[in-house]
């Protein structure tokens, strides 16, 4: 995933009235994107200990996308966003480190 093409998935995001479900779907993301650099820095014995925690949030970020889109596509709402994220883990895992960087941009 490039950043353009987070960068369009995740202005998709702004675009939709359910707030509060984009905002979980950020929360988790912020989540995994944390818990992913605290793994990439910690020795073998620390990532065995966090690997199955990091599995579940990652998990919870993929399934605040899937609820999100689902319910765009009930209230009437476009979540084309969703299909081209796509289901590949690793693609995903990495919007989640993206939405991380577009709210610390955000937020300045």
């Amino acid at each position: 995933m490039t950043y353009d093409q987070a960068k369009i998935i995740f202005d998709a995001l702004d675009c939709t009235k359910l707030h509060s479900l984009r905002d979980d779907l950020i929360e988790n993301a912020i989540r995994y994107s944390e818990i992913r650099v605290k793994w990439y820095f910690a020795d073998d014995d620390t990532k065995r200990e966090i690997d199955e925690e990091r599995t579940r949030i990652h998990n919870l970020f993929i399934d605040s996308c899937n609820i999100l889109s689902r319910a765009m596509i009930k209230e009437g709402e476009n979540a084309d966003w969703r299909l081209h994220l796509g289901n590949d883990r690793k693609v995903i895992g990495d919007f989640a480190c993206y939405i991380h960087l577009f709210i610390g941009l955000k937020s300045r």
